[in-house]
């Protein structure tokens, strides 16, 4: 599985589409696979909900789209693609020749398990020989004008995002590009390796700002800003989203009107290892954004998570010497991969492990850099991080078999993984110096979001 495709909220149930492939645990021959909830935590899976339609335009594959609801309709809006000659080809990546194309299929199932398509796509790619993509639909209505952009970019200028409009979701007028960004100046088969090509964009309002995000070379980038009375996106603030292994994002609005992000984590373990395993891929738990008042972009863990927790433990550092919260640590055994802990620090360096009987699996440390900033290293991943006025630091880690996530501040997000099982119960260290800096630990060991989850 990969990208998490046009999640809903539809009759009081959260339904979540996936690329997937039937076949392997590769990628190829995408379909679109389909799970519902109650929760957004706990999942069923239901039967596919899209397939490739052979003689089709997504003869080759149902890429990434959206969902919306169109006066009780539900509809999706998503990217066939069908070989073709390389002069036609929208997607060139030294393997595939293909057209993409913007296609439309509806749902008048209650549980959305059958949708019927449109035969003809409702958007072609525009005739530009230096396009470097054409795909990954997103959806957004004004009064009676529907709003949809097209990840794409220009071949050694760089990514952007291509805007329509319609009335009714299948006749759409082009009107420019929503926002276009800057090639790295870096040659490369795939475009979006080099920027020249933005992956899975989306955008939305966000408390009193517009908000930008989308993939490419690797990494999830997030902007806010103004979108002027042209539709025309203007950024004034510009992030990485998540540091690790996190790409292909998407939102959607829950039941209480949040603004919830979702991500693919995938597999960073070589092809060979995971396709012989017979998975790959995973979700990330749902995030809930906000903006603050300096107009950045900011995410906590949906409250929903808390569902999962069991037994907890809490240590108050500032009223304990060393030995003694040793003692309280070693109480604190993470079994089965599934915890929950958050933590917070007043001063730094600030430093916090998890370990097994053969030392450190997991760890963040956090370093001084500035007066208002420091470097985090989580397990070899480096970044910066800003400081408050206080300069306090809060922490919040989830462990989920071969997932780790981790939010700091609310603004900084690393997501890891991990094949090794620990050789025995993974336990809490931080060194004695480190130890003045922590002012509240919690842990929870986490009950399995499902009974028959792989692990490995």
């Amino acid at each position: 599985m990969n990208d998490p495709n046009a999640p809903i909220h539809w009759n009081g149930r959260y339904h979540m589409f996936f690329q997937y492939n039937p076949n392997a645990a590769v990628w190829g021959d995408m379909h679109w696979a389909h799970a519902v909830s109650e929760d957004m935590i706990h999942w069923r899976h239901l039967p596919v909900a899209l397939a490739p339609t052979p003689g089709w335009d997504d003869a080759d594959g149902c890429f990434t789209g959206s969902a919306v609801d169109d006066h009780g309709t539900a509809t999706i809006l998503y990217t066939g693609v069908k070989s073709c000659a390389p002069e036609q080809a929208t997607l060139r990546d030294g393997a595939h020749n293909f057209r993409e194309v913007q296609c439309l299929a509806t749902s008048s199932d209650p549980q959305l398990l059958t949708w019927n398509k449109w035969k003809q796509p409702v958007i072609q790619p525009p005739n530009e020989p230096r396009l470097t993509g054409f795909r990954d639909p997103f959806l957004w209505r004004e009064n009676e004008n529907w709003y949809l952009g097209v990840g794409s970019g220009l071949f050694k200028q760089g990514g952007r995002v291509l805007l329509y409009r319609s009335k009714d979701l299948r006749t759409w007028e082009y009107l420019h590009s929503l926002a276009s960004g800057k090639w790295t100046e870096k040659e490369s088969v795939n475009p979006v390796e080099s920027g020249e090509m933005w992956e899975c964009p989306d955008f939305f309002s966000l408390g009193k700002k517009h908000v930008f995000l989308y993939s490419t070379a690797g990494q999830v980038i997030w902007e806010s800003g103004e979108l002027d009375p042209k539709h025309v996106f203007h950024s004034e603030k510009r992030g990485i989203l998540d540091h690790g292994a996190y790409y292909a994002q998407k939102t959607q609005l829950d039941a209480k009107g949040n603004r919830i992000l979702w991500g693919w984590i995938p597999e960073t373990r070589p092809e060979a290892e995971f396709s012989a395993a017979g998975w790959a891929g995973c979700m990330a738990l749902p995030r809930v954004l906000s903006i603050n008042p300096e107009g950045s972009l900011e995410m906590c863990f949906a409250a929903e998570a808390k569902a999962l927790r069991a037994k907890s433990f809490a240590i108050p550092p500032q009223h304990l010497g060393p030995s003694q919260c040793r003692r309280a640590m070693d109480e604190i055994q993470i079994e089965n991969l599934a915890a929950e802990i958050t933590w917070k620090s007043n001063s730094l360096p600030a430093a916090l492990a998890l370990v097994d009987r053969g030392g450190p699996w997991w760890s963040a440390k956090l370093e001084p850099k500035g007066a208002a900033s420091a470097m985090l290293a989580v397990n070899g991943i480096l970044l910066e991080v800003t400081l408050g006025p206080k300069r306090e630091t809060e922490f919040h880690l989830f462990l989920d078999a071969s997932v780790a996530e981790l939010i700091c501040n609310a603004k900084h997000a690393v997501t890891t993984r991990f094949y090794r099982k620990p050789d025995g119960a993974l336990r809490i260290r931080v060194s004695d110096n480190d130890l003045l800096a922590v002012t509240s630990l919690k842990a929870w060991q986490l009950r399995p979001i499902s009974p028959d989850r792989l692990t490995t």
